[in-house]
């Protein structure tokens, strides 16, 4: 039955794609079913792993068995997994289920719910997987999907860019996290997860020697599976992808950045727990990347004018919270945060694909405004979102975000106290933009098209449910579980994660300075105050604003994404394609290969064949000379080699007598 779950979406996936054709509507409802099943068989697993802490582990059949190499198909289904499993297969079945009215009216609607399920079954084979290779398997493959989804509607050139673009900026992750697989079948002559863990300890110590420096091996296996998540969960200098990948349909955004894809680095860090915490150097890597990620997102998402894309850089904002969590060991309260976080983010996605479908397509914030009065379910589900992605009392992410960030002031060094102001400071971003958000699109005074304002309307059933659903748990998923998650004594993570007692700091934050607890509270307060009296009462003024030089080139610089687009254009890909051109190409491909390939070895060739061509003159004097010649060749090899090497010689004495004597005989 466990194996269900893992097969349901991928038998969806067959009946669209296959028989699509013949089954119509018909074949998306199977795939929407399918993964409702799968999530209810995940639901009844869940239950059993909170109240009786089982756990299983099932081999299917042996996959690759080389010498020592051995790896099954095998499926590890523990608490950290069924988590995982709950989350993704919840999420999509809202997903598939918003798609059925959102994609109604597109003609290629049973190819669209077959990439959903496709992207469903890799992610779970990526997260249920018991041993690396495997894992790679469901990352390849959540990576691939993705791709086809951002460029579903592939008539779009923005479409084609944004999926192609997704796809090169993870290839090197997914390099990285190859390697690291390299790297720990090299030390451990495993790839599963059980002995890789259990062996780490007694690897601790292994170095390895570069360039007259000496390496650890944990050091530089964690180094490569973090480059890997940062791929994944979109950190920065590997985040460009995701604001980009909005080209893609809605409900694809909310499925990719609310539960599956960018959660994937985050479930790995976790998963290999046992790992990095014999690495301080890769926890301290993890804090500072994550906490840049967090600042940086909350920062460009501040005078973003696309609906979807500010969205985006929340999420990509909360990633970073979740990263320097597990910098900071505190992997239970990542996957809180991560749970958490799946609900909220897919509300406010589907919320905002709701207003787009309402005013037929548009995205831009500039061209909305008045929509409470049209869309009141919308704007409630929105403010919802909104407030538990700002971290408002009592709201799912306000239990986790705090948390995160007292445990990061708790740690009392330079690396924990950096990462809790630069994350305080991002809350403070993070409720300017969601309260920007709110008010252009809700509360401004219509601004857009009027025929579009006019005819906005609430979505219907199939749209609504989800909606409905997920605000309720966005309200309420935090506090019900918060005990079970992250509570004192809690034993529901079992051997799913691991944790050096030196590590822990849950304990502390019960005795921190109230002050410290309240500034994100405080901070957040501010930032929604002040974009709400921002746009209501100072606009002309900040309109004004945006003309002065000095304010300007700060807005652009935000605007811009702190140009990181502009650097990778600019100063690596066309640097690299001149490069290529000009050495590579030129240079090497057309000049060394070429000359010393094929065009040389043509031109030897020739040249050869010319030279003994003039030597057959047809005169007795020139062949009595290369019969002399071959002769005392001959007499050389006799004396000076083996038998074997004589039969040879007297095999080509004679060809030659024969070659240079047919002529003048005949």
């Amino acid at each position: 039955m466990l194996v269900l779950i893992v097969l349901l979406p991928l038998i969806g996936f067959f009946s669209a794609s296959l028989f699509g054709r013949f089954l119509g509507l018909g074949a998306c409802y199977i795939s929407f079913f399918n993964t409702f099943f799968s999530f209810l068989i995940s639901s009844f697993l869940l239950y059993k792993v909170i109240f009786f802490g089982v756990s299983y582990k099932i081999v299917l059949s042996p996959w690759i068995y080389s010498d020592l190499l051995k790896i099954n198909w095998g499926f590890l289904f523990d608490s950290l997994t069924v988590v995982m499993l709950f989350v993704i297969t919840f999420i999509s079945s809202l997903v598939h289920l918003y798609s059925l009215e959102y994609m109604e009216n597109d003609p290629h609607l049973t190819r669209f719910m077959s990439y959903l399920s496709l992207f469903t079954f890799f992610m779970l084979i990526l997260v249920t997987a018991d041993n690396f290779v495997q894992m790679f398997v469901g990352w390849e493959g959540v990576g691939l999907s993705s791709y086809l989804l951002i460029n579903f509607w592939f008539t779009r050139i923005q479409a084609n860019k944004a999926a192609i673009k997704a796809m090169l900026v993870n290839r090197v992750g997914d390099f990285a996290i190859l390697f690291a697989i390299f790297l720990i079948y090299f030390l451990f002559n495993s790839v599963d997860y059980d002995i890789v863990f259990s062996l780490a300890y007694k690897y601790n110590n292994f170095y390895i020697q570069i360039l007259n420096s000496y390496f650890s091996y944990i050091d530089l296996i964690t180094l490569c599976l973090f480059i890997g998540a940062m791929g994944k969960s979109a950190q920065i200098g590997l985040h460009t992808w995701l604001p980009d990948a909005m080209e893609g349909p809605t409900p694809v955004s909310a499925l990719i950045h609310a539960a599956t894809m960018v959660t994937a680095g985050v479930f790995l860090l976790v998963r290999c727990s046992f790992l990095f915490e014999l690495s301080s150097f890769s926890l301290n890597l993890i804090l500072i990347v994550g906490s840049i990620t967090t600042f940086f997102s909350s920062t460009v998402g501040l005078f973003q004018n696309d609906i979807k894309k500010i969205i985006a850089y929340s999420t990509c904002s909360q990633l970073g919270y979740m990263i320097f969590a597990c910098g900071l060991s505190s992997y239970d309260v990542a996957m809180f945060h991560l749970s958490n976080h799946a609900f909220f983010k897919a509300l406010l996605f589907l919320g905002a694909g709701a207003v787009i479908h309402a005013v037929n397509d548009e995205q831009d914030l500039r061209k909305f405004g008045g929509l409470r009065l049209k869309l009141p379910l919308t704007y409630a589900v929105m403010l919802i979102g909104s407030l538990a992605l700002m971290g408002f009392p009592f709201l799912s992410g306000f239990y986790s975000k705090d948390t995160i960030l007292e445990l990061a002031y708790s740690k009392y060094t330079l690396f924990g106290h950096f990462a809790y102001y630069l994350g305080t400071l991002s809350v403070f971003s993070t409720s300017f933009y969601s309260i920007r958000l709110l008010y252009l699109v809700f509360l401004a005074e219509p601004n857009g098209n009027r025929q579009n304002i006019l005819e906005a309307h609430e979505p219907s059933f199939k749209m609504a449910l989800p909606l409905c659903i997920l605000a309720f748990f966005s309200i309420f998923i935090g506090f019900f579980s918060k005990d079970l998650f992250i509570g004192f004594g809690s034993s529901f993570w079992n051997h799913s994660m691991f944790l050096l007692p030196t590590h822990y700091l849950a304990g502390d934050i019960e005795f921190l300075n109230i002050f410290p607890k309240l500034y994100p509270l405080l901070l957040s307060t501010l930032g929604a105050l002040f974009a709400y009296f921002l746009y209501t009462f100072l606009i002309k003024n900040f309109f004004v604003l945006k003309f002065s030089s000095s304010f300007r080139s700060l807005y652009t610089f935000l605007n811009r994404r702190w140009y990181f687009d502009r650097l990778y254009n600019e100063f690596v890909a066309q640097n690299v394609l001149s490069s290529s051109y000009s050495f590579f190409y030129k240079a090497i491909d057309r000049g060394l290969i070429e000359q010393f390939g094929p065009f040389g070895l043509i031109s030897a060739l020739k040249y050869s064949s010319n030279t003994l061509k003039s030597s057959q003159y047809g005169s007795l004097f020139h062949y009595l000379i290369f019969f002399t010649f071959f002769l005392l060749s001959f007499i050389f090899f006799i004396v000076y080699f083996s038998f074997f090497y004589n039969f040879v010689c007297i095999f080509f004495f004679f060809s030659f007598i024969n070659f240079f004597t047919s002529d003048f005989i005949f």
